[in-house]
C-alpha cells in the first residue's frame, strides 16, 4: 500500500518558495526577502507538527450484511469506529479493499449518521481480507498531511455465482428426487441435533458447518439418515483441462465453478441428495436439505483451483450408480471423451469449456448428453438435457 508523503503539493511549493526568496535575498542584498523565505519555510513545519503530534488511537469493527457474498452481489459494511483523541478531527476516512472486491469505501469524517457504512460487490472467488481502515487528515492551510491505520483486517468469502437452471421435469435414479423429503421425515429440528466433537474415522460428509464456525472446531452431526447420494456433480479441475495458473482469473475456470454450484443446488431444490466432488475424488460438498450444507459447499467451491490430474468416472461414483451424473470440465479432446465413461448413471450430463469439435458427438456415444458451457450457464444447461427429462423453458 503506497504510503502518501508528509507534505502536500501546496507544501511542498511553500517549501520550493522559500528556496527561491533566500535565493534572491542573497543576490540583492533584501532583508525582506529573507524575512518571507523564513516565513515560507516555517508555515509548512508547524502544519506538520499541527498534524503529526495529536496522539490518537482507536477500535474497528466491521459486520457485513453476507455472511458469504456471492460474485456480483452486493452487501452493505457497516463500519463501527471509535476514536480516542483529544480533537475530533474533519479527515477523509476509507478502508483498504481488495481487488477482488470492489466498492466505495471512503468518505468524510466524522460521518453525519455516526457510522461509516458502504457497499462492496464479489468481483473474484476466494477469501480476502478488508482493511484497515485509514484515516487522513490536513491542517486548515492544506500544507501538511497524515495518514494513520486503525484495526485489524476482516476477511470475506467470495462464492461463485449461482444461475436457476430448467427443471428436470422426468424424475431419474433410484430415488427421483425424494431425498430431501426423506431427509425431512427426521422430524422438525433435524438440523438442530445436538452436534458432538469430530473423533478420527468420523465421514466428512457429517460435519456440522454451522456449529464448526460457531466454536472454532470441527463438529459432526449427532444422528444422520445414512443414504447413498442421488445425484453426483463433478468438477474436473486437473491442471490438465485448463490455462496455467497466473495472477488472474481464468475465465473459463471460473464459469465451470459457477456451473458445478448451480446444478448442485438446482438438483438439491429438485429433491435430490446431492455429492460435489472433484476430479480427484475430493468431496466439495453435500447437499442433504440441512440449512448449512449449501454455504459449506459454496466456502468449499470459493477456494478450488485447478490441480493434480483426473481419476475415472467409475473409480469416483463408485458402486452405486448415480441418478443425474453432471460432469463439468475444461479442455476436452476426441480421445479423452472417448474415454469418458456414464458408470451407469441414469442422466449422464457434460458440459464443457473448450471441447474439441468432434468431442462431445464422441461423447455422446458413450451415453453422454452434452453442451458447449459458456457464459449463459442456464441454455448450456437446457441445451445438454436429454429430451427424455424435457426441460424446454430456460428461466432467465
Amino acid at each position: 500500500m503506497r504510503r502518501r508523503r508528509l507534505l502536500t503539493p501546496r507544501g511542498a511549493g511553500c517549501l520550493v518558495v522559500a528556496v527561491c526568496l533566500a535565493t534572491g535575498a542573497n543576490l540583492v542584498a533584501s532583508s525582506i526577502l529573507l524575512y518571507l523565505a523564513v516565513f515560507f519555510a516555517l508555515l509548512p513545519l508547524l502544519a506538520l507538527i499541527a498534524v503529526r503530534v495529536p496522539r490518537r488511537s482507536g477500535t474497528v469493527a466491521r459486520q457485513i450484511s453476507t455472511d458469504l457474498l456471492t460474485v456480483s452481489q452486493t452487501s452493505l459494511v457497516t463500519v463501527r469506529f471509535a476514536l480516542r483523541s483529544l480533537r475530533v478531527p474533519r479527515a477523509l476516512w476509507h478502508d483498504v479493499l481488495p481487488d477482488a472486491v470492489r466498492g466505495d469505501a471512503g468518505g468524510e469524517y466524522p460521518p453525519a449518521s455516526g457510522r461509516l457504512e458502504y457497499r462492496i460487490t464479489g468481483v473474484r472467488r476466494g477469501v480476502w481480507a478488508i482493511g484497515p481502515l485509514m484515516l487522513r487528515t490536513v491542517d486548515p492551510f492544506g500544507l501538511a498531511q497524515r495518514e494513520q491505520e486503525f484495526g485489524e483486517t476482516r476477511t470475506v468469502t467470495v462464492v461463485p455465482e449461482v444461475q436457476a437452471l430448467a427443471p428436470l421435469r422426468a424424475r431419474v435414479g433410484a430415488a427421483g428426487g425424494t431425498a430431501h423429503t426423506s431427509a425431512t421425515r427426521m422430524g422438525q429440528g433435524a438440523d438442530n441435533l445436538s452436534p458432538r466433537f469430530y473423533a478420527p474415522g468420523d465421514s466428512m460428509r457429517r460435519i456440522h458447518w454451522r456449529a464448526t464456525a460457531h466454536r472454532g472446531q470441527l463438529m459432526v452431526r449427532q444422528e444422520e439418515e445414512e443414504s447413498s447420494p442421488d445425484a453426483i456433480v463433478v468438477l474436473d479441475r486437473s491442471s490438465a483441462r485448463w490455462a496455467a495458473p497466473t495472477d488472474h482469473a481464468d475465465p473459463a475456470f471460473e464459469t465451470a465453478v459457477s456451473m458445478c454450484a448451480s446444478a448442485a443446488i438446482h438438483l438439491a431444490d429438485e429433491g435430490y441428495g446431492v455429492d460435489v466432488i472433484d476430479s480427484a475424488g475430493q468431496v466439495l460438498g453435500v447437499l442433504r436439505g440441512h440449512e448449512d450444507d449449501r454455504d459449506g459447499m459454496l466456502a468449499a467451491l470459493a477456494l478450488v483451483s485447478p490441480r493434480g490430474g483426473a481419476r475415472d468416472v467409475a473409480t469416483l461414483v463408485g458402486g452405486a450408480p448415480p441418478g443425474p451424473l453432471v460432469y463439468v470440465t475444461g479442455r476436452l479432446g476426441v480421445d479423452e471423451a472417448a474415454a469418458l465413461r456414464t458408470a451407469g448413471a441414469a442422466a449422464p450430463l457434460l458440459l464443457a469449456t473448450d471441447p474439441e469439435p468432434e468431442a462431445l458427438t464422441t461423447a455422446s456415444r458413450n451415453g453422454w448428453s452434452g453442451a458447449l458451457l459458456g457464459d449463459d450457464l442456464a441454455a448450456a444447461w437446457a441445451e445438454a438435457l436429454p429430451e427424455r427429462l424435457g426441460a424446454t423453458d430456460v428461466p432467465r
